[in-house]
């Protein structure tokens, strides 16, 4: 080989070996960014899992304290219907009905105010023959109780009692009674219907829905029967 030749091979060498070295220096560049970006990943994801512990620390604490408030809760419910269960046994000891009690109230309503209709069988300017008291009937589909009832020739006058009345004792009176009554008794269809609510507490609300739909107001005024009955009208 040539001293020419020589050189060439030496040139050629050369310069292999400085491309290989700027090749190797890109290689360790590339990878020490590449390292240097997959320890913040791994510092994010430290973190990411640090505040992901904590997060079901706190939910865990969280979910021991709904159990135990659950636990008291169910504790005191279960107090609670062993006072009313000893609290209904002392009430049947004594006699007492819870059930009972709001229907004889409803009871001493009628008794109260029937006893007072039936010495006095009048409604406002009415006079009537008879009274009857928890007037039933029942035929297909249909089935109604009156509380009270007074006719003469003419008239039927329907009195509800309710022991606390509202406005929709009212509504139900106007709305229901008088064509549930033409339906049972057929004999009293073409008579002339008035209204009455009876009762021991009134609202004023209550008092000014019945005048103005004409329905007569009965209540208790000291020891006698107030009938309030200026407007009644027709059904």
């Amino acid at each position: 080989m040539t001293e020419n030749e020589l050189n060439i091979k030496f040139a050629y060498l050369a310069d292999a070996h400085a491309k290989t070295e700027e090749e190797m220096r890109l290689y360790f560049e590339e990878s020490r960014a590449a390292n240097a970006e997959l320890k913040l990943m791994i510092r994010e994801t430290s973190a990411d899992i640090r505040e992901a512990s904590a997060i079901v620390k706190e939910t865990s604490a969280q979910m021991k304290k709904t159990d135990e408030q659950m636990r008291k809760t169910d504790e005191q419910m279960k107090k609670t219907d062993e006072q009313m269960k000893k609290t209904d046994e002392k009430l049947k000891s004594l006699g007492i009905h819870i059930g009972g009690m709001a229907n004889s109230h409803g009871l001493s309503t009628e008794e109260y105010f029937f006893n007072s209709l039936e010495d006095d069988k009048r409604l406002g300017n009415l006079n009537f023959d008879e009274i009857s008291k928890n007037l039933h009937n029942k035929i297909p589909n249909l089935e109604d109780e009156f509380d009270i009832t007074m006719f003469n020739g003419k008239n039927v006058a329907l009195i509800e009692c309710k022991y606390n009345a509202k406005e929709e004792d009212v509504v139900k009176l106007i709305e229901k009674k008088v064509s549930n009554f033409r339906i049972l008794f057929p004999t009293y269809a073409n008579r002339i219907f008035y209204l009455g609510i009876a009762s021991f507490s009134f609202d004023k609300r209550v008092e000014k829905f019945a005048k103005e739909n004409g329905v007569a107001i009965l209540r208790q005024r000291g020891e006698v029967v107030e009938i309030i009955a200026e407007n009644l009208k027709a059904y």
